[in-house]
């Protein structure tokens, strides 16, 4: 029997503003446990919501981003529950007019284009954290209050890559757009999944497993795998997976039961009695549009324009200081995107790893990196020294053109003294010439290398080659 996997994913976004949802309370990540909190945080009597207008300009340009139907009236919702973690005994939320409905986002998964449906996007407020030791559960309520952005996917993902792809695509559009850090180590972007198998050709779905804690993009993929594999096989058997909801195991690779669920959850949702219906003016709307950051669509487009290779691009648009880096480098002149690439996501990106330093603490400029790449797209310097100059660059911030010429590194392109190495160098070789015509490729590397060795390493090797290879002729013949 062939089994489809049907797969829908929740994800969770904090918002990046300075107070919280609903209160003036702080919104700062990695302070002492409950010093970021107001009276209407921890549920004291008498305090009142007020709606955060900056969570709304961020929830508008989400929406916009995902192509939603954005809302003209904001209302807000009770959630009830009674939880350790929820003060209030209910969370404020839009269960029936979310702010944004009915939108798409695009993917590339195994080379093919797939359009998941975003169901809707709606603004909440975020629980306390809980802290379980041993004997005693530990309760931070700094947290608690944080603007949400929860974003609903359709059911329209059927594989581990697919489900990776398209959280990979939502933290990119959020950091983009600057209204989230996308931090999955810090809970800034947290995703529950759905997944439930069918019969191939069937519509009506399956019993869905819900994963939840996946704190990396690489676990999404590895935890959906997993699930696909463990419920095709009790399916097989003859069993019938149950509702339940699980948790990814990264030690032991595979989903582990949290809990069963048995009946769904009565949160008896009624409309927030504090919180009158917001109309949202249509200038408010669209000044938030016109002031949404370039998406990382819009990036990989022109990327694709100027000639960068899909890994090319899906690398350095996974960092948008880097992009961003890249992009003005573009603006600033220089001439080879390639080599640009090649130097700042290797050899930059590396020492910066190593040093464990940020983009903004290289001790030279833009416009100095762009000259040092503009040096080895004109054949200027070669490789070996451009390596020797960028270390220069990065240990003492030293302009490149400095470095050049306290090195007396230019190489040498004046075509009539070229011709006079090659001449001489194939007068001295006859027998690795001869090599060469009975087919011994090798013979070539060696030619160009003596040229570079009469010229104490400042001939170009490209236009060398090509003079030694206009006298000897083809390999072979």
């Amino acid at each position: 029997m062939e089994y489809e996997p049907v797969i829908g994913i929740e994800i969770h976004v904090e918002l990046k503003t300075k107070s919280k949802m609903f209160s003036s309370g702080p919104c700062n990540f990695g302070e002492s446990p409950n010093t970021q909190t107001v009276p209407f945080d921890l549920a004291f009597p008498g305090t009142m919501p007020v709606v955060n207008r900056e969570a709304v300009n961020f929830g508008i340009k989400v929406c916009s981003a995902l192509h939603m139907n954005i809302a003209r009236t904001l209302y807000f919702d009770r959630k009830n529950y009674f939880y350790p973690d929820l003060p209030k005994g209910y969370q404020i939320t839009q269960q029936f007019h979310p702010i944004g409905t009915k939108g798409y986002v695009e993917i590339v998964s195994e080379g093919e284009k797939i359009r998941v449906g975003v169901d809707n996007a709606h603004l909440e407020e975020d629980t306390a954290k809980q802290i379980h030791l041993s004997n005693i559960s530990l309760l931070n309520f700094n947290r608690c209050g944080t603007p949400l952005i929860e974003i609903v996917s359709d059911p329209d993902m059927r594989s581990g890559d697919q489900a990776m792809k398209y959280v990979e695509a939502i933290r990119e559009i959020v950091t983009y757009l600057g209204v989230s850090d996308g931090k999955m180590e810090n809970g800034s972007l947290r995703c529950d999944i759905n997944i439930s198998l069918r019969k191939k050709g069937e519509t009506k779905f399956g019993t869905k497993a819900e994963c939840k804690n996946l704190n990396t993009i690489q676990n999404i993929k590895a935890a959906v795998d997993y699930e696909i594999k463990r419920q095709t096989e009790i399916l097989e058997s003859g069993g019938k997976v149950e509702q339940e909801t699980r948790r990814y195991d990264e030690a032991l690779k595979k989903t582990v039961l949290m809990r069963k669920k048995t009946d769904a959850v009565d949160y008896k949702y009624f409309r927030e009695p504090n919180i009158v219906p917001i109309d949202l003016a249509e200038d408010f709307i669209q000044d938030a549009i016109m002031s949404m950051n370039k998406l990382p669509n819009q990036y990989r487009e022109e990327l694709k324009a100027i000639g960068l290779g899909e890994y090319e691009i899906g690398e350095l648009l996974k960092d948008q200081k880097f992009t961003l880096y890249y992009t003005e480098c573009l603006s600033l002149g220089a001439k080879n995107p390639t080599l640009l690439w090649n130097y700042l996501m290797v050899d930059i990106l590396g020492y910066l790893n190593k040093k464990e330093i940020a983009l903004t603490d290289l001790k030279f400029t833009k416009e100095q990196f762009v000259a040092f790449i503009n040096l080895l797209a004109e054949n200027k310097i070669n490789s070996k020294q451009g390596k020797e100059v960028l270390l220069k660059m990065l240990e003492e911030g030293k302009d490149p053109l400095t470095v050049v010429k306290e090195e007396g590194f230019e190489q040498i392109s004046d075509e009539s003294y070229l011709q006079s190495l090659v001449d001489e160098v194939l007068a001295s070789n006859n027998q690795v010439v001869e090599d060469w015509k009975r087919g011994k490729d090798h013979a070539l590397g060696y030619l160009v290398g003596q040229v570079m060795k009469k010229s104490k390493g400042k001939a170009n090797p490209a236009r060398s080659k090509e003079m030694i290879l206009a006298i000897i002729g083809p390999c072979g013949k």
